[in-house]
């Protein structure tokens, strides 16, 4: 089993296909090819969860720079594909029966209102 297929299991691969975008068609040809949206999730899974920065990112082991990674982390930040993977993710626990809402966390901040705000 390679890199990819440790950072991005077939089971995340699978509801992670139910959110991303379609790749934009490039009218103009030419060009290199896009790289593959699972390499490139692959990627952005290791700089999540190494702690390295987009620079250091092993280029060998997935083929594609960290400028490439970052460039589509922010190309699927705005498509809110993060927000979405994470309801997917959980509307699939739920269905299973693998959720304990006994362990989980909500935040919130309370500002006060100065100067008779509202």
């Amino acid at each position: 089993m390679g890199i990819v297929e440790r950072l991005v299991p077939d089971e995340l691969w699978e509801l992670f296909q139910r959110v991303v975008p379609e790749a934009p068609l490039r009218p103009q040809g030419g060009g290199r090819r896009r790289h593959d949206d699972r390499e490139v999730l692959a990627a952005i899974v290791f700089v999540a969860t190494s702690g390295c920065t987009w620079q250091q990112l092993p280029t060998a082991s997935f083929g594609l720079s960290g400028v490439t990674a970052h460039r589509r982390f922010s190309e699927w930040s705005k498509a809110r594909v993060w927000a979405n993977l994470h309801r997917v993710v959980l509307d699939e626990l739920g269905a299973r029966g693998e959720l304990d809402w006994t362990r989980c966390a909500i935040d919130s901040v309370n500002m006060r209102a100065l100067k008779r705000g509202t």
